[in-house]
C-alpha cells in the first residue's frame, strides 16, 4: 500500500503544505488548524497504530480525505480522491458524486436521510454548506476527533471501523451544552485505485443514536456503540 506524501503541517494529514499545495485554494484562506482536535485525539485514542502500518495508512487517509473535502475549494487540490470517478454513500442511500458532496458539504452529506422532515433532529436538506459546519463547529469547540480502530480488508477494497467522538461544549441548534462526550462507531469501505486515491466511500453507522446525543447528555454507555445499521436513518 503506497502512502501517501506527507509535508508536515499536521502529523495525521497529508497534502497539507509543501511546494504541492504552493497554489492550493484553501476555504478560508489558509490551511486549517487541526492542534485542538489532535490533542483530543491523542489523548483519547485507544490505539496507537505504528507508522507504517496498514491501519496507521488508512488512518490517514481518512482525516486526510474529509479535511480536503471541507478545506479544499477546488476539486484539482484534492489528493486523496479520484478526480473524475469518487462519490460517497452513507447507509446505503444513493451515492453523490463529488460535485454534488462539495455542494451541501461533508456534514450534510454524512447526515442524509429519509425520515420525515417533522422528526428530524437535524435536517440536512434544509441546511447549507456553510450553517452545516457552523453548527457542528459550534457544538465541537475542540473539534471532533476520529480513529481507526481495525482494518478488516487492505486495498483496493479498504474495510475498516472507526470511531468518531468530540464534547458538546457548545450549543447544538437551540439545545444548550451538556458538556458529556458524544462519539459513535462505524464502518467505512473506501474502494482505491493503484495510487490509493478513493473512487468511493461507503459509510455505515447509526445515526439516529448520534443526533440523540445532543438532546441530553449521553449515559456512561457510549453512544451508537451497537453494530453500524441503517436505523435512524
Amino acid at each position: 500500500m503506497a502512502s501517501a506524501e506527507v509535508g508536515g503541517g499536521d502529523k495525521y494529514r497529508s497534502f497539507m503544505s509543501g511546494d504541492g499545495e504552493k497554489d492550493t485554494v484553501w476555504r478560508h484562506g489558509a490551511p486549517p488548524n487541526y492542534d485542538m482536535v489532535n490533542k483530543l485525539f491523542e489523548e483519547e485514542r485507544t490505539h496507537v497504530w505504528p507508522e507504517g502500518s496498514l491501519e496507521e495508512k488508512v488512518q490517514r487517509l481518512l482525516k486526510t480525505w474529509e479535511m480536503e473535502l471541507v478545506h479544499k475549494v477546488r476539486p484539482e487540490d484534492q489528493k486523496s480522491v479520484h478526480s473524475q470517478k469518487f462519490c460517497a454513500s452513507t447507509n446505503g442511500m444513493p451515492a453523490l458524486s463529488r460535485a454534488e458532496v462539495m455542494r451541501i458539504g461533508g456534514y450534510n452529506a454524512f447526515l442524509r436521510t429519509t425520515l420525515p422532515p417533522e422528526h428530524r433532529i437535524y435536517d440536512p436538506d434544509t441546511e447549507t454548506l456553510e450553517s452545516g459546519m457552523a453548527t457542528f463547529l459550534a457544538a465541537f469547540p475542540r473539534g471532533f476527533a476520529i480513529e481507526v480502530l481495525d482494518v478488516y480488508s487492505g486495498p483496493p477494497r479498504i474495510a475498516f471501523k472507526f470511531r468518531h467522538w468530540g464534547y458538546m461544549e457548545g450549543p447544538f441548534k437551540d439545545h444548550p451544552p451538556h458538556g458529556g462526550r458524544i462519539e459513535f462507531f462505524g464502518v467505512c469501505i473506501f474502494h482505491v485505485d493503484e495510487e490509493m486515491k478513493v473512487e468511493k466511500s461507503e459509510y455505515f453507522y447509526e445515526r439516529g443514536n448520534f443526533l440523540a446525543s445532543f438532546l441530553s447528555a449521553p449515559a456512561d454507555a457510549p453512544s451508537g456503540s451497537g453494530c453500524p445499521v441503517m436505523r435512524g436513518n
